[in-house]
């Protein structure tokens, strides 16, 4: 079994050569703190333990999973070891306000760390990884009190944090839940009702855990528009801040999955447990989508896990197994035969993983740092800017990233031959665990009624153009440019494409609504393959640049790469145009009893 190592030299290339960290981070509050040496010395460390502390309980985690009884979790051998390791190095303060007890470093470095727990991991990163989003919760919507209650100890790690919003009747459509709120004398609320599917709802990883739930209140409007939200930790905090007694909320059972099998989904029962509110009485989904945009892009990064885990394990073995002779001629000449990372096919399935995990990297980045300016730039036209390319783009990561992850992991298996279905390699886990990645926190459909019909449709399309603007903009600064003709060429074509296919289905879903929902998947993965071609165009300009260099092997990698995803996965957008082009009517025009 291949061992995960951290892809330090792609992580530096996009951080430093491609995005430009460097000078980002000195605009950023701490920025001093956050050069490129210190920086570099992080990504060091944190390798180190994710490679030999982690990654070695990755099999661990997928084999014992996690055991229930009484409602009392224990988690795999050497889970809690690793997070008390974890805890004391000062991982999970990295990133949060000094005035919580943070370190103040930028976001942006968090997604990049987490890139590497969660690929050498991703059942044990999510224990510590849903609390960011709880605590970004909390920053935003919590009180001083609350603030200094559950921030401090959720940012040291003492404190796990979930976000509970599925109920057993309603799962994307959460206008149905029923969890109740009833209002206590000393201005807490009792919270009763059953969650399900809740990651991390219970362990023993951590002293306490702090639930994010939403409920209604008595007398609340119906549907969305009467949802609260609620602090309600496992253990009441005693007034000097350690754990009190225990609250009323329990785990009623471990749902049996068919991944990441280290990680606790449970069913969480509320039976008047006390509750805190955070925010404005029915305002609570407002405020838990802070939670929920924090939780896409992690399960974006979900998706570029599980395509370079595969791609990591599968490229060791096609190195490593001897099967036939090459086509062209004798390769391994003192073998029976040659490497398999000889024959063309497994090139292809390898060069497609290669191809979107650094390709998604390379978006992820870029959306982490439009979180920094989103959250601490000082102009406020930069601001909006990072946010309007949030909006846009944040869907398409959820959505198309774990869907190419998907499709890596599955090629991987395929690298291996019949080991990839055997347990001991460890691919056809990393399948597993992929597979909800497209289901939570809004599945490829949800996101892609997000995309088309939220962000696009409903800003007439001006969301949409201010991203198409920036690819106009370096595709026009760079047409003169022989180097990367091959690239800016056909981006520049499909930029304008992007528009025109736009506006089809706008004025198609204006005779009929139905249209949207009938090209909207058609339209993420569409909209994802252009995406990424715009990056994967930077990456060879840089790369096109440095051919001269000391490491012209790595950046010629580069430029084969990018040539790979233009010639052979770029085009996948021309079938893509011929289904959404095709209509309601061929989805539609069955009824019922035709089924």
């Amino acid at each position: 079994m291949s061992d995960y190592k951290a892809p330090i030299r792609d992580i530096k290339f996009v951080m430093y050569e491609l995005m430009g960290f460097e000078e980002h981070y000195q605009t950023m509050p701490n920025g001093e703190d956050a050069s490129q040496d210190v920086v570099e010395a992080i990504l060091e460390e944190s390798a180190k333990f994710c490679e030999n502390v982690l990654a070695p309980l990755n099999s661990v985690g997928d084999e014992q999973g996690c055991t229930w009884n009484d409602g009392v979790v224990t988690t795999p051998d050497g889970f809690k070891a690793a997070y008390e390791q974890f805890v004391e190095a000062g991982w999970p303060s990295m990133t949060h306000h000094t005035e919580y007890g943070g370190q103040g470093l930028p976001e942006s470095l968090g997604t990049v760390l987490s890139e590497m727990t969660g690929t050498s991991n991703w059942a044990w990163c999510m224990y510590p990884g849903l609390s960011h989003g709880a605590m970004k919760t909390l920053e935003l919507h919590g009180t001083e009190e609350q603030k200094s209650t559950y921030l401090t100890k959720l940012v040291e790690g003492a404190w796990t944090g979930t976000m509970c919003l599925t109920e057993a009747h309603c799962g994307t459509d959460l206008g149905m839940l029923r969890t109740k709120a009833e209002p206590n004398e000393d201005g807490s609320y009792a919270i009763s009702g059953t969650k399900i599917f809740i990651s991390a709802g219970e362990h023993d990883l951590a002293e306490n855990i702090v639930h994010i739930v939403l409920a209604r209140l008595p007398g609340a409007p119906e549907g969305t528009k009467g949802i609260s939200l609620f602090i309600v930790p496992k253990f009441l905090p005693s007034d000097d801040g350690s754990v009190g007694e225990r609250n009323q909320v329990a785990c009623g059972s471990l749902e049996e999955k068919m991944g990441i099998h280290g990680n606790a989904t449970c069913v969480m029962n509320f039976d008047g447990a006390k509750g805190y509110l955070i925010g404005p009485p029915n305002k609570g989904l407002n405020c838990m989508f802070t939670f929920m945009n924090t939780a896409r892009l992690g399960t974006a990064l979900q998706g570029l896990a599980h395509a370079e885990l595969g791609y990591q394990k599968s490229l060791a073995y096609a190195k490593d197994r001897i099967q036939m002779r090459a086509l062209s001629g004798v390769k391994n000449p003192d073998g029976p035969a040659d490497p398999i990372i000889c024959h063309p096919d497994v090139r292809r399935m390898l060069l497609t993983q290669k191809a979107f995990a650094e390709g998604g990297r390379m978006l992820i980045y870029f959306l982490a740092k439009q979180v920094d300016i989103e959250s601490h730039a000082q102009n406020e036209a930069d601001k909006a800017a990072a946010s309007d390319m949030l909006a846009l783009l944040t869907p398409i990561a959820k959505a198309f990233l774990t869907e190419t992850g998907f499709e890596s992991a599955n090629l991987a298996v395929q690298c291996f031959g019949g080991h990839g279905y055997i347990r001991e390699w460890g691919a056809e886990q990393n399948v597993r665990d992929a597979r909800i990645s497209m289901l939570y926190e809004g599945t490829t459909g949800i996101q892609a009624l997000d995309l088309l019909g939220r962000k696009v449709l409903m800003s007439q399309g001006e969301v949409l153009r201010k991203f198409t603007k920036v690819i106009h903009k370096f595709c026009e600064a760079n047409k003169d440019n022989a180097a990367i003709s091959e690239f800016v060429e056909p981006l520049a074509q499909l930029n304008k494409e992007w528009g025109d296919v736009t506006m089809h289905i706008g004025l198609a879903a204006m005779e009929n609504p139905e249209e949207v929902g009938a090209a909207s998947v058609d339209y993420l993965m569409y909209s994802g393959y252009i995406t990424l071609a715009y990056f994967w165009a930077q990456a060879a300009l840089v790369a096109s640049a440095n051919l001269e260099s000391s490491e012209k092997d790595y950046y010629a990698s580069k430029i084969k790469t990018a040539r790979f995803y233009y010639q052979r996965l770029l085009p996948r957008t021309q079938s893509l145009v011929t289904t959404m082009k095709s209509g309601a009517a061929n989805l539609l025009d069955l009824t019922l009893e035709e089924f």
